[in-house]
């Protein structure tokens, strides 16, 4: 019985740190940790960090999002970049969250966030080069190239 009860205590241990992190939806309690706003108010615009050990932070922005990515030794000084679990965006057609690490960004619009300028996300590329042409964007950008500079221009 006591091998049994191991095995089961590792197999769940196992399938629960290989299991997709979903994203969550923000409470009434929920405050960007960068502003101070309450984020649920902003449901069009929410991004997300989540840790690898489940705590996590949420923002009224990608610009936010970012602000915190960059400056996570500010923050949140007791984690580290290689402590992020996954990372999600509100696609700004569909609504939906996705994947922030893979989705593309509109910088330079004339669409406004909860934080004035804004970085505006999306999962497909067409959609970001259609709003880009409707909304008067400057530019298209990968995770991976954004940087502290192109955010603080932001401000």
């Amino acid at each position: 019985m006591k091998r049994f009860t191991t095995f089961l205590i590792v197999f769940f241990f196992s399938v629960s740190l290989s299991a997709t992190v979903v994203p969550m939806k923000p409470s009434k309690k929920d405050k960007c940790p960068v502003c101070g706003m309450f984020v649920y108010k902003y449901p069009d615009f929410i991004a997300e960090i989540i840790f690898k050990d489940g705590s996590y932070a949420v923002f009224d922005g990608a610009k936010d999002m970012f602000k915190y990515y960059f400056n996570l030794k500010k923050y949140n000084p007791n984690k580290r970049v290689s402590d992020i679990g996954s990372l999600y965006v509100t696609d700004y057609y569909s609504l939906a969250q996705v994947d922030g690490f893979k989705a593309y960004y509109v910088l330079g619009s004339d669409i406004y966030g909860p934080m004035g300028r804004e970085l505006i996300p999306f999962e497909k590329e067409a959609d970001a080069k259609e709003f880009l042409k409707d909304h008067k964007g400057k530019s298209i950008h990968r995770f991976k190239d954004i940087t502290y500079e192109i955010i603080k221009s932001l401000d």
